[in-house]
């Protein structure tokens, strides 16, 4: 089985190298994903998510931070930064909730401003 630190990982180096099939990948087959806007449910859903994230941060100029990874069982806790040439994410926070080494549960929150 894979830890929760080894699922966290391998979902931040998925996203860093723009592998939309590895990140998906994370997510058991009726995982949610809660959002400031929305809650996705499912890989359809939060694939539509993750397919405009890596649309916008493969854009020149892109960068990401990991600033603390916390975990403690089957939960993890990361806090990050990042720029991209259309959003400053000034403060970026995600929970997951890992089961079986698949994400079941994350949640996202952020501090996003507009560059333009």
């Amino acid at each position: 089985m894979t830890t929760t630190t080894e699922v966290v990982q391998h979902h931040l180096q998925c996203f860093g190298d723009g592998d939309l099939e590895g990140i998906l990948s994370d997510y058991a087959p009726g995982a949610v994903l809660f959002t400031p806007d929305r809650t996705l449910k499912g890989h359809a859903e939060i694939k539509a998510l993750f397919v405009a994230m890596l649309e916008e941060f493969s854009k020149p100029g892109s960068a990401f931070s990991l600033n603390q990874q916390h975990v403690e069982g089957d939960h993890a806790y990361i806090v990050w930064t990042a720029q991209t040439a259309d959003n400053l994410y000034e403060l970026g926070t995600d929970t997951f909730y890992v089961r079986e080494g698949k994400i079941v549960v994350q949640s996202f929150a952020g501090k996003i401003t507009p560059r333009h």
